[in-house]
C-alpha cells in the first residue's frame, strides 16, 4: 500500500511542471514565482492530504515540490509552498503536528539557502544537484521518525517492517526527484532550442534579403561616387565644400552596405596563420585616440600568443566593432578593459566597461538586425561581429548588469580552419540566465 501511495506521489509532483511548461510555456504567468509556488504548493498540499499514515506519521512526498520550487521558482516560490504545506498539516491534525512543523522548516531551510547557486551548474549538474538535495528532506524525515518513536516508545531496533518503509521512502523519493529535474531541464533545453532555431531563420531570412537589396543598390552608387569624383577636379569655391559633404556620406552609406553584406555572408578572402594578441593590440593602438577623446580609459592585458587560421581582416573588423561598442556605451572617466587568455583549445577575448549596461530583455536581443541601445545606428555592428566570429567557429557571449557595465566574451577556437562559408547551424551564445 505504501509503494502504491508513493507512486501517485510522483505523479502528483510532476503535474505542476507539466502544466507549467505544456499549458503556460509561451505566457508570462508560467514564469511567475508567485504562479510555480502556487502550482507546486497544491502539489504539496495533495501529498499530504493522499499520505499514507503508519507508526503515527504520515509517509509522503510534500518536501519535494519545496525543493524544485525552490530550485526552479526561486525563494518566493519555496516560501509560498511552505505555506501550503502548513496549511495542510494543520488540516490533517494528529498528535505529530508539532514533528511536522520542525521537520518542514528543517526540510525547507537548507535548500533556502543555497538555492541562489543552482543556475550556477550547467543542466547536467543541476539534475545531480536536484538529485543531492533531495536527500536532505529525506535524512530530516528519519530524524523525525527516530525521535517521535523514542518519544512515544515505538521500538526501532529489529523493527524490519519500518526499515523496509525507509528502505522503500528513500529510493522512490530519489527517483521522483530525479524524474522532475530531468523534466524541467528537457523542457528549458527545449525552449532554449526553439528559440535559437527561430533566431536562426530570422538571421537566415534578414541576411539574404539584405544581400540582395545591398548588392543591386552599391552598383548605382559606385558609379555615382565615380561621377562626383571626377566633378569634384572641376568643381571650386563652395561648390567644392558640398561635394567634399556628398562623397563622404556616399562613403558612410558604401560602408553601411558593405556591413550588410559581411553580414549576409561574411566570405573570408585571405586566410592565413594569425596571432589573436597581435590583432587585439594593433585595434586597442587604433581605438585608443577614439577612447581619449570620448574620455574613456583603454587597457589591454594581452600577454599570452593564440594563433588561428581565419582573416585577418575580417577578426579585425569584429573586434573592432566589439570594444568600439564598449567605448561608446561608457561615461567619461569610465574604463575599458579587453583581456586575453588561453587554453590548450581556445583563446578567450574579455571586453568589459562601466557604462550603462542593459536589461536582460535588451542583452537577448543583441545580434538582431536594426537593434541598437544607441541613439544612431544601425546595430549592424554587433550583428556582423557576431556572425564573423561564428564562422570562424568561436561564439560570442554577452552578460551586463544595469548602471554597471557590461561583459562582452569572445571564445575563439586555436588553430581553426573553419573559414569561408558561414555555417548556418552556428549559433551565437546569450545570457540568459533565468535567475541573473
Amino acid at each position: 500500500m505504501l509503494i502504491e501511495k508513493l507512486l501517485l506521489h510522483v505523479l502528483i509532483i510532476l503535474a505542476p511542471v507539466l502544466i507549467q511548461t505544456s499549458l503556460l510555456e509561451n505566457h508570462r504567468l508560467g514564469k511567475s514565482p508567485v504562479f510555480i509556488g502556487v502550482l507546486h504548493g497544491i502539489a504539496a498540499f495533495m501529498c499530504l492530504i493522499f499520505a499514507y499514515e503508519s507508526f503515527g506519521l504520515y509517509w509522503d512526498f510534500r518536501y519535494i515540490p519545496l525543493v524544485l520550487s525552490m530550485l526552479y521558482g526561486g525563494r518566493k516560490a519555496g516560501v509560498i509552498v511552505f505555506l501550503f504545506i502548513m496549511l495542510a498539516r494543520i488540516i490533517n491534525g494528529g498528535d505529530a503536528m508539532v514533528f511536522g512543523f520542525v521537520s518542514a522548516f528543517l526540510a525547507g531551510i537548507l535548500p533556502f539557502l543555497i538555492s541562489n547557486r543552482f543556475w550556477s551548474f550547467p543542466p547536467r549538474k543541476r539534475v545531480t544537484f536536484a538529485v543531492l538535495l533531495g536527500f536532505w528532506p529525506a535524512l530530516v524525515m528519519l530524524g523525525i521518525l527516530l525521535s517521535f518513536a523514542f518519544i512515544t516508545g515505538v521500538p526501532v531496533s529489529g523493527n524490519r517492517e519500518m526499515g523496509i518503509y525507509v528502505l522503500i521512502f528513500g529510493g522512490i523519493q530519489v527517483l521522483g526527484v530525479g524524474l522532475a529535474a530531468q523534466l524541467n531541464e528537457w523542457l528549458i533545453e527545449k525552449k532554449l532550442l526553439r528559440e535559437e532555431i527561430m533566431k536562426s531563420e530570422k538571421l537566415n531570412t534578414l541576411g539574404e534579403l539584405a544581400a540582395s537589396i545591398a548588392h543591386e543598390v552599391r552598383n548605382p552608387l559606385t558609379v555615382v561616387k565615380g561621377f562626383l569624383q571626377l566633378m569634384k577636379k572641376q568643381v571650386t569655391g563652395d561648390h567644392d565644400e558640398y561635394l567634399k559633404i556628398v562623397l563622404s556620406e556616399l562613403g558612410r552609406a558604401e560602408e553601411i552596405i558593405n556591413d550588410y553584406l559581411n553580414f549576409a555572408k561574411p566570405e573570408f578572402e585571405k586566410v592565413e596563420k594569425i596571432n589573436v594578441r597581435e590583432v587585439l593590440s594593433d585595434v586597442t593602438v587604433l581605438l585608443n585616440a577614439y577612447a581619449l577623446k570620448e574620455g574613456v580609459f583603454l587597457e589591454a592585458d594581452l600577454h599570452e600568443d593564440a594563433h588561428l587560421l581565419t582573416d585577418r581582416n575580417k577578426l579585425k573588423q569584429a573586434f573592432v566593432n566589439i570594444i568600439k561598442n564598449a567605448i561608446e556605451a561608457t561615461p567619461p572617466q569610465g574604463k575599458v578593459a579587453v583581456n586575453l587568455e588561453v587554453t590548450h583549445t581556445q583563446a578567450v577575448i574579455t571586453v568589459t566597461d562601466t557604462g550603462k549596461g542593459m536589461t536582460k530583455e535588451q542583452v537577448a536581443r543583441l545580434g538582431t538586425l536594426f537593434f541598437t541601445t544607441k541613439d544612431q545606428g544601425t546595430g549592424l555592428g554587433t550583428s556582423v561581429s557576431m556572425r564573423i566570429i561564428g564562422a570562424m567557429g568561436g561564439h560570442v557571449h554577452y552578460s551586463s548588469i544595469v548602471n554597471k557595465g557590461t561583459v562582452a566574451t569572445i571564445s575563439l577556437p586555436l588553430n581553426s580552419e573553419k573559414h569561408g562559408k558561414f555555417d548556418t547551424t552556428t549559433t551565437n551564445t546569450y545570457s540568459n540566465n533565468l535567475n541573473a
